[in-house]
C-alpha cells in the first residue's frame, strides 16, 4: 500500500491510523508508487484548492492504472477522508477510476473495502459515527525522524461556523477517553519521541465522559463576550485535566496542542491542584505558564477582525472579546508565541471589514499565520444562507495585503528574539543546506543553525554533533517573518533549560 496525505495535521494522524489497521491485516507499506498494489489518498475538503489537487492527482494516476492493467498487475485506488465524505457519488462515477471510498469514520472497514475492490467492484463506506475515536488503535508513527508525533484526542466539531465544512465531513464532536490518550503518549515517550501535539478540531472543548465518577461535573461557563450555538454540556473530564496528566508523563517531552477555539477559555469548572492567580483566569493558560514542558505557544484562530463579519461567520465572539482574550493570554504567559487563521473575502465582507482585519494583525502581531481566500463549500450554512459576493480579484488583493501585513509584523516579533538564547528541538538537516540543522523553538518558530560540534551544558562530555531529538541552546543572530537563524551554544535538556529560566 502507498499512502499519500493532503491537508491538515488531523489527516497526518488519520494516515497513521489507516496504516496501522492495514498493517494488522497483512499489508506492507511502500514509498515507491510503482511498487504499490493499492494507492490511498487521504484527502482534504476545507478549500476548493485542496480538492482540485486531488482531481489533478487522480488524472496522473489514471495513466498508471491503465499501464498496470495492460501488464496484468491491477492497481486499486482509494480516496479516504473528508473529500470521500463530501463527494462520494462524484468520485465513484467520474471515469470509474476510484475503487474504494472511505470517510474519516470508516478506516476500520478498509480491509473489507479493499477485499471487495479485489473482486473488481467499487466499495464505499462514508457513514459518520457518533462515537468513533479510534481510541484502541495506537498509530504507527510515520512523522519526522521519530522526534515529533501527533496524538488525536477528539474528532468532529459542534461549532457550525457558517463557512466551515468540517462538521459535515467529520461529524459531531466526540472525545477520546483520557486513559487511551495517556497510554499512547507513554508509548511515544518510550519510543524516544520528544514532542507530542494533541490534535482536535477544537481541543479545549474536550470532554471525556467515559469515567462514571465525573458524569456530574458542571458545564463550563463562557467568558464575557463569547457565545455558542449549542448548550454547554455538563459532565466529563475537561481539557485542563488532560493537559495536566499528559504533561506529567515525561518531563523531557514537549507538549503542544491545536486548535483551541477562542470561546473555550476560561474553563475554571475543573478542580485541579492549581490555585488560579488573578492574572490567569483559565486553568489551561495557567498550566501552560507553570509546566516547563507545555510549549508557551497558542493557536488562536481569529478568522476576521470585524465583529460584523465574525457574526456572519457564527464565530461566537466580537473583535473586542477576542482582543481581551489575547490580552489575558499575554498577561498570563509572558513571551507567549501566538498563531492564527484568517479568511479574506468572506460573504459580504466590505473594504472597511477588511481594514479591521489588517488592524487586528497589526495590533496582535502574530508569530505564525495561516491566511486564505474564502472558498464557498456546499452543505455549509454560508452556502444555504449567504452570497459569495466578493469578486475573486478583490479576494486575491485582500489576501495579498493581509499576508504582507502579517509578514511585516511577524518579522518585527521575531526580530525581538535576536540576541536571545532559544531552546530548540533538533528535527534534522535544513532543507536548503546539508551543513545546517533545523529545529523549532518553544514558540514553534523554525530555527536554523550550523551543524557544528558542541558540548553538553553540564560539561565534562566530549564535543559531539547535535542529532534529531536533541535539545540545544541556540543564540539568535538574525530573524525573518518565518525563520530564526543562530549559532549553536550547547546541548542541553528540557528540565535543565527550565531550571535556568
Amino acid at each position: 500500500v502507498y499512502l499519500e496525505t493532503y491537508g491538515c495535521q488531523m489527516n497526518v494522524n488519520d494516515t497513521e491510523i489507516a496504516w496501522t489497521i492495514l498493517q494488522k491485516s497483512g499489508y506492507a507499506r511502500t514509498k515507491e508508487l510503482d511498487e504499490a498494489d493499492v494507492i490511498l489518498l487521504v484527502t482534504c475538503s476545507v478549500r476548493e484548492k485542496a480538492e482540485q489537487a486531488i482531481w489533478n492527482r487522480l488524472r496522473h494516476l489514471k495513466a498508471l492504472k491503465a499501464r498496470r492493467q495492460q501488464a496484468g498487475s491491477p492497481l486499486r485506488i482509494g480516496i479516504l477522508g473528508c473529500m470521500a465524505e463530501r463527494l462520494k457519488e462524484e468520485i465513484l462515477h467520474r471515469e470509474k477510476l476510484v475503487d474504494v471510498v472511505a470517510g474519516p469514520d470508516a478506516y476500520r472497514d478498509l480491509p473489507r473495502l479493499l477485499a471487495v475492490a479485489q473482486t473488481g467492484q467499487q466499495a464505499a463506506n462514508v457513514l459518520l459515527s457518533l462515537d468513533e475515536t479510534y481510541a484502541d488503535i495506537l498509530p504507527v508513527q510515520t512523522s519526522a525522524g521519530g522526534t515529533t508525533a501527533f496524538v488525536s484526542i477528539m474528532r468532529g466539531c459542534d461549532n457550525m461556523c457558517s463557512y466551515c465544512i468540517v462538521p459535515f465531513t467529520r461529524g459531531r464532536e466526540r472525545s477520546r477517553p483520557i486513559a487511551s490518550i495517556l497510554q499512547e503518549v507513554r508509548m511515544l515517550s518510550d519510543q524516544g519521541v520528544k514532542e507530542v501535539t494533541l490534535l482536535g478540531q477544537n481541543v479545549n472543548s474536550f470532554r471525556d465522559t467515559s469515567e462514571v465518577q465525573f458524569q456530574s461535573a458542571a458545564a463550563p461557563v463562557l467568558s464575557r463576550g463569547f457565545s455558542t450555538v449549542y448548550r454547554a454540556k455538563p459532565g466529563g473530564l475537561r481539557f485542563a485535566h488532560l493537559l495536566d496528566q499528559v504533561s506529567r508523563i515525561d518531563p523531557e517531552m514537549r507538549i503542544r496542542f491545536t486548535s483551541p477555539h477562542p470561546k473555550d477559555f476560561p474553563d475554571e469548572a475543573i478542580e485541579l491542584s492549581l490555585t488560579l492567580s488573578p492574572d490567569c483566569p483559565s486553568q489551561v493558560l495557567q498550566l501552560i505558564r507553570e509546566r516547563h514542558n507545555i510549549c508557551k505557544q497558542l493557536h488562536l484562530p481569529a478568522q476576521s477582525g470585524s465583529t460584523r463579519v465574525l457574526e456572519a461567520m457564527r464565530r461566537g465572539y466580537t473583535r473586542e472579546a477576542y482582543l481581551e482574550l489575547v490580552h489575558h493570554v499575554r498577561e498570563c504567559i509572558p513571551g507567549v508565541s501566538l498563531s492564527s487563521d484568517f479568511i479574506a473575502g468572506f460573504c459580504g465582507e466590505m473594504e472597511e471589514d477588511h481594514q479591521q482585519t489588517v488592524s487586528l494583525l497589526r495590533e496582535v502581531r502574530y508569530n505564525v499565520g495561516f491566511l486564505f481566500a474564502y472558498s464557498m463549500r456546499q452543505k455549509t450554512r454560508a452556502y444555504h444562507r449567504l452570497q459569495d459576493n466578493v469578486p475573486a480579484g478583490v479576494k486575491r488583493r485582500r489576501l495579498e495585503e493581509l499576508i504582507a501585513v502579517f509578514r511585516e509584523e511577524a518579522a518585527r516579533a521575531n526580530e525581538a528574539m535576536v540576541g536571545q538564547s532559544q531552546l530548540v528541538l533538533v528535527e534534522g538537516p535544513s532543507k536548503r543546506s546539508a551543513s545546517e540543522l533545523c529545529g523549532r523553538n518553544d514558540g514553534n518558530i523554525k530555527v536554523i543553525f550550523p551543524d557544528a560540534e558542541t558540548e553538553a551544558a553540564a560539561g565534562g562530555e566530549a564535543a559531539v554533533r547535535a542529532r534529531p531529538g536533541d535539545y540545544v541552546l541556540v543564540k539568535v543572530t538574525s530573524a525573518s517573518s518565518q525563520t530564526l537563524r543562530g549559532v549553536l551554544l550547547c546541548r542541553t535538556s528540557l528540565s535543565r533549560s527550565a531550571a535556568w529560566h
